[in-house]
Formats: structure tokens, sequence, C-alpha cells
């Protein structure tokens, strides 16, 4: 038996999320069916973390293991040749059977692209959020700065969340301002489910002039999802990079800088 972990890279617009699914219409479901072709026999693959629908990957991390000998190049160039055009392995790596695609990441870095002009977007259509008011930058970066280190981030936190605990350590919170595209970067070793777009929500609220930075503070000091703002668009959402310790010498694929 070997252990594999694949680099993979996906559209997530086509799918209904990461998860499986009972249609088989998952970005699950998709590679699991090309690696199983590849391998001769049922395969089936843990991520490092799931992304709704619509949520987009530059690099998400899977492992799977398997009876079939094949070379490495055969994981990437087979799997992508039985993959639609919308999800891509980008590198294989055989690893031990201590590695986990999971519980083995040390960190996961998000990055949400906005584009904030009165009119919603054409060309980056299902690859970018959009809001049509005004956005005050500074003031976002202001309440952002409430969010990083340890919390409990329950104001952020989906009702249909899974996770042990609501406490996370949030290490950047970037935001970045390129004409008319605001680009955050989002950095924590790990995240509840819908957090991000949350955060992105409260954040938009502060930028538009909606509440004081300070507000963002005394959401999360309250635990209340109701205090918080709604849910923000999926669009803009990629899941940008894993991060392990360097003792499973996984490789590092080169990722685009979605940015426009």
């Amino acid at each position: 038996m070997m252990r594999i972990a694949l680099g993979v890279e996906y559209d997530g617009s086509p799918f209904s999320g990461w998860q499986s699914q009972l249609d088989g219409h998952s970005v699950q479901d998709t590679l699991q069916a090309a690696l199983s072709g590849i391998a001769g026999e049922p395969v089936s693959i843990i991520a490092a973390g799931r992304t709704d629908t619509g949520v987009h990957a530059l690099e998400q991390v899977v492992h799977f293991d398997t009876h079939a000998k094949r070379p490495l190049s055969a994981w990437v160039r087979g799997a992508n040749a039985l993959l639609p055009d919308s999800v891509s392995v980008l590198w294989a790596h055989e690893v031990p059977e201590e590695f986990h695609a999971r519980f083995s990441a040390q960190a996961r870095s998000y990055r949400y692209v906005l584009i904030n002009r009165p009119s919603r977007t054409g060309v980056h259509h299902g690859k970018a959020g959009w809001f049509h008011a005004p956005l005050n930058v500074e003031a976002m970066r202001e309440a952002a700065q409430y969010l990083l280190g340890k919390h409990d981030f329950s104001a952020f936190r989906s009702s249909e969340c899974q996770a042990k605990t609501p406490v996370k350590n949030l290490a950047q919170l970037d935001i970045q301002k390129n004409g008319d595209t605001i680009i955050f970067d989002i950095n924590a070793d790990a995240f509840l489910h819908h957090m991000v777009r949350n955060i992105i929500g409260c954040l938009v609220y502060v930028g538009k002039g909606k509440h004081p930075p300070l507000w963002v503070k005394e959401v999360l000091e309250s635990r209340n999802r109701s205090r918080a703002a709604p849910t923000f668009a999926p669009d803009g959402l990629y899941l940008r990079r894993i991060v392990y310790d360097a003792k499973w010498r996984l490789p590092q694929a080169y990722l685009a800088d979605v940015s426009w």
C-alpha cells in the first residue's frame, strides 16, 4: 500500500463544493473518479480542507492510499487527461503513512478578490466578488487588526460548522487595493465554516460606513453570529496554500497571482 499526496487546482464554479455529494457533482467526486481510472481500483481521497460551492483553489492538498504502483507522473498527467478543464493536478508525491492532508497541515491561507465599482464584473464573473459602493480601505484595515491573534470566532461561524472548537489563530489579514480591485489575504492555523466570507462581509460593512472599525471587535467579543454581517459571496474566494512541515518534502507549486 502506498500513500500519495497531490496538489490540486480547481475552478469551483461548476461544482457543488468540495465534499462528495449523492449526485457526484463535487470536486472530490470528480477527482476520485479520475484517480480510480488511473489506479484501476476505487480511490478515496482526503483533503486539507473543504471548500464551499463556488469557492476556488490554487493549491488544495489531498492524499489517498492505493495498491496500484504507478510512476508519480501518471498521477499528474494521467489524471489530468481524465479530468475536466476546471480541475488540474499540479504535482504528486509519495508520503509516509503518518502524513495526513488535513491533520498534518500547520496553516491555511485564503485570498479574496473583490471588484469595487458601480458596475458588476463581466470578464471576471464567478472569479471575483463585487460591491457597488465605494469602500474605505483604511477603515477596513483598522478593523482587520482586531481580528488578528488567537480568538473565539463563533461570531464568524456558520450554524452548520462541525469544527470541534471555534478558537482559531489568525496570523494574517492584509488588505491591498489596486485600481478597482481589493485583495484580502488571510492566513490562520485553521478556519471555521464560512469564517472567511463572514469576515469579508463585516469588513465590507465597515468599508461602506455602516459601522466604525471598532464594531468588528464588538462582534468578535460577542461570539454571536447574529451580530455579524451576512455571509459574503463565494465567487472571489480562493484557497491559496496549505502549509506543512518541511519534513514531508512536498513540492512547491507555482501559484498564479490572482489579483488582476
